[in-house]
């Protein structure tokens, strides 16, 4: 455990990296317009994998009470999204007043994994590997 606690911020990089890269791939690459609630997922992911980037790079722990609040967001976000996706009576709630609907599913792996799961885990991932990682700083 103790090398999780050394490498924390590195691994809170790469998950944002990878959560990045993702979500480009779905729409770049796949061709999956995003909905206005993944637009906001990818406003608070995007800068994590930027400040968590030049952090890894200073050894800056003290990132975390910055990054922090971008997770908590997120992930409140996400959450939000994916129960919008799989709570029937929450598609109708305010989330999405134009484009493509946020209840729409592009994935559904495993019946229960979506794209806004996929975000909400990337958020609590970088959200642990912080906080764990946290000590280090004092």
């Amino acid at each position: 455990m103790s090398w999780v606690k050394n490498y924390s911020l590195y691994l809170a990089w790469l998950v944002s990296l990878i959560a990045v890269g993702g979500s480009l791939w779905f729409s770049e690459v796949a061709g999956f317009i995003p909905c206005e609630l993944c637009w906001y997922q990818r406003i608070l992911m995007y800068p994590l994998a930027l400040l968590l980037g030049i952090a890894s790079y200073r050894g800056d722990r003290f990132i975390t009470a910055y990054a922090l609040p971008f997770c908590i967001i997120g992930a409140g976000v996400s959450l939000f999204h994916y129960a919008q996706q799989k709570v029937p009576g929450l598609a109708e709630v305010a989330g999405c007043t134009q484009g493509i609907p946020c209840s729409g599913e592009y994935i559904n792996w495993l019946g229960f994994i979506t794209i806004p799961f996929l975000a909400l885990t990337a958020f609590i991932l970088i959200f642990s590997l912080l906080w764990i990682g946290r000590r280090e700083a004092d």
